[in-house]
């Protein structure tokens, strides 16, 4: 056999191992919708309300357009939120009696607020329609996804014990929205390695600590997100290293581990200090 076929072979394999990677994968994420359904399908997510504060919008049109039954599409979220969160509707789950899901005329991108169980989340039009710049559909879809799975993470996620509030506690705050953000890169919500923001902190919330939990999750423990969550109920008061160490084991710090990830995606060399 010549060299050109042993090269033309070898390209051939190479190409047929990347089409099964990519349909592996696809199939992969066609199992976590059946899951999250069939895990999650009878447990009660709340009573969703679905109001248009804006309809003469242009975001509006395009939510319209794109999302034909907003309950049915806010309920599959929800299931594939609490599937990341939780293993089983036995758990200890954060209830949510309404959801009152609105889009609005205003600035900003979206806010989840109300407590007890009765939830409100606005998503803005103003924000729909800058999204759909060049009338791009895809854009649109998947900003209104991560969103929703990010704010939906706020409404049903645990919250720390002994240590404040949101408004009055940076851990606090650190946790919930890093948690937030990880439910939503877990389940696709960002563009990867091109949406993940360098060096900070844990302590910078969201993003930040987003990836550093999923990356916990790929890394020391597939089920990292769902004990990270309940250990808000186990380490009191709680604290970022209580919670590794509960999710993780004693052996583990949250400083050790940030350093650890930061070394692994390359945003310090291993020897710097």
């Amino acid at each position: 056999m010549n060299k050109k076929c042993i090269v033309l072979i070898g390209c051939l394999i190479s190409v047929f191992c990347a089409c099964n990677m990519k349909v592996s994968k696809e199939v992969t994420e066609s199992q976590k919708i059946e899951v999250a359904d069939s895990v999650w399908g009878d447990y009660f997510i709340g009573n969703i309300i679905f109001e248009d504060k804006a309809p003469k919008s242009e975001g509006s049109r395009i939510y319209h357009d794109l999302i034909p039954d907003p309950k049915s599409y806010i309920s599959r979220q929800a299931r594939t939120v609490l599937n990341t969160l939780y293993y089983s509707p036995e758990d200890s789950i954060a209830p949510v009696h309404t959801l009152h899901y609105t889009l609005e005329d205003i600035d900003g991108i979206s806010a989840k607020g109300g407590s007890d169980g009765d939830i409100s989340i606005f998503y803005s039009t103003r924000h729909i329609a800058k999204s759909f710049v060049n009338n791009d559909t895809a854009k649109v879809d998947f900003e209104t996804r991560g969103v929703l799975l990010h704010e939906l993470t706020h409404a049903y996620q645990l919250e720390p014990q002994g240590i404040g509030a949101y408004g009055t506690n940076k851990v606090f705050w650190a946790f919930i929205e890093g948690m937030a953000d990880a439910v939503r890169i877990a389940n696709g919500g960002f563009h990867g390695e091109k949406d993940r923001p360098k060096g900070g902190s844990y302590m910078d919330g969201y993003r930040k600590a987003g990836y550093f939990f999923v990356w916990l999750r790929d890394n020391k423990d597939p089920d990292f997100l769902r004990k990270f969550n309940r250990s808000t109920l186990e380490v009191i008061p709680w604290s970022f290293d209580g919670g590794i160490k509960y999710a993780l084991g004693k052996s583990y710090d949250i400083d050790t581990l940030w350093r650890e990830y930061q070394v692994a995606v390359g945003d310090i060399e291993e020897n710097k200090q």
